[in-house]
């Protein structure tokens, strides 16, 4: 038998002993004040995060990969950061991988045993080719996850950077990683239900990672994302706005400019703020590792 007896996420709230008798409105207002307490709980940790975010920059910047790992709602919130990074970020799809323990299925639908495997975890990293220039993020709300405990061993075996992200003090993944970003956000408003407060911490602590290792290697400009990719009629709009924001010219002008960068965002953005040709525009962001705040300099 496992023993969850001293894993925060298992234990009772003790502002919910009566959910099934509140009101909806108590109810939603108690869920509301524990959710309160999810930013708050991540507070601590963010010198880990900002550790990660050193590792993740640098990972990119050497050609690595950025890999998030885990079972269930954790695995599945690995998957969707992973699939968000190439429409926001314009980032090859393989740049960054969520894994999620029983494969693709297990997205959708719950695969059983497939967390408790370990060997599942070392097979799924050997099966794309990690390398020890790749940053491997473990999630699990437990901090136990078999799953997770097999490829985090494996990633250091191969000389990967490391990162656990959990939701409990003195987690088992966080004494296998380089890096522990252990959050600990309190019992769950329905006792064990980590897709509540858990799920939050880490979609929260994946927003982070994410987004701040993007802004590390250019994919922003002030606060725009200008690598976005506009693939339909909403993100053209949207790529014309952040154009617009970015340089103060009026629509016809960034219309313009975007048709001559190819869809390229920043370099519409890099043509108009340096007046300059496409051809120069793209050597100038070389030169500049990507950054537009560089050209400028």
């Amino acid at each position: 038998m496992i023993d969850l007896n001293n894993i925060s996420t298992e234990q009772q709230n003790p502002n919910t002993m009566n959910l099934d008798q509140m009101s909806y409105l108590e109810a939603l207002t108690v869920m509301n004040q524990e959710d309160m307490n999810v930013a708050v709980a991540i507070k601590p940790v963010l010198p880990q995060i900002e550790q990660a975010v050193n590792r993740i920059v640098t990972a990119f910047e050497n050609g690595g990969r950025l890999i998030y790992l885990g079972a269930g709602t954790s695995g599945r919130l690995g998957v969707l950061d992973a699939a968000e990074c190439p429409p926001t970020f314009g980032t090859p799809k393989e740049m960054v991988v969520g894994l999620i323990a029983g494969g693709e299925q297990a997205f959708t639908e719950a695969v059983e045993g497939a967390e408790d495997n370990k060997e599942m975890g070392e097979a799924d990293l050997k099966a794309i080719s990690l390398s020890s220039h790749d940053v491997v993020v473990g999630l699990a709300a437990s901090g136990r996850t078999p799953y997770v405990v097999g490829a985090l061993a494996y990633a250091n075996q191969i000389g990967a950077s490391t990162v656990a992200v959990a939701c409990s003090q003195d987690s088992e993944i966080g004494a296998i990683a380089k890096i522990a970003i252990e959050v600990a956000p309190g019992p769950e408003v329905l006792s064990g239900s980590t897709r509540l407060k858990a799920g939050t911490v880490q979609k929260m602590v994946l927003n982070m990672l994410s987004t701040i290792s993007m802004v590390g290697i250019g994919k922003v400009y002030k606060n725009l994302m200008v690598d976005v990719q506009p693939t339909n009629k909403k993100l053209e709009t949207r790529a014309e706005n952040i154009i617009i924001n970015a340089t103060d010219v009026d629509r016809a002008l960034a219309k313009a400019k975007l048709l001559e960068s190819e869809g390229s965002v920043k370099l519409a953005i890099t043509m108009i703020l340096l007046n300059c040709d496409l051809e120069a525009a793209k050597a100038s962001l070389s030169q500049a590792k990507g950054h537009i705040r560089k050209t400028l300099q």
